[in-house]
């Protein structure tokens, strides 16, 4: 009977040292966690954005020169867009010439700060 009761002892002093023990697991846990989101391994931290050259506007080119290069853009997008909207009926018309509308406001757009850059 002394084994059940050394037993007995056993499990009553037990459980709390299984719950420090379960208290520290999820401490370190919660510390890699916390690490991991607030300070990143710099493997994953951000790295230095590099935009694609493929299709780039040259950097030195002047406003004027971009403008009138934007305004001739979306005067070809307006036109295409009519075009389309012409071989369309219903309300899939009414969405082509919709979008045709938002390009046409934009190039208006464009060519009075076109005007303002250089006015004639």
């Amino acid at each position: 009977m002394e084994n059940d009761n050394s037993d007995s002892n056993f499990n009553k002093a037990n459980p709390d040292t299984l719950r420090t023990e379960e208290l520290l697991k999820d401490r370190e846990a919660i510390k890699r966690a916390l690490d991991y989101y607030l300070d990143p391994p710099a493997s994953y931290t951000e790295k230095k954005r590099r935009p694609s050259t493929m299709f780039m506007v040259v950097p030195n080119a002047d406003t004027e020169s971009l403008l009138a290069h934007a305004c001739e853009s979306l005067a070809s997008a307006s036109v295409l867009a009519s075009d389309f909207a012409n071989h369309l009926t219903g309300p899939q018309r009414q969405t082509a010439l919709a979008i045709q509308q938002v390009i046409m406001l934009a190039e208006l757009a464009v060519n009075r700060v076109l005007d303002n850059v250089d006015p004639a």
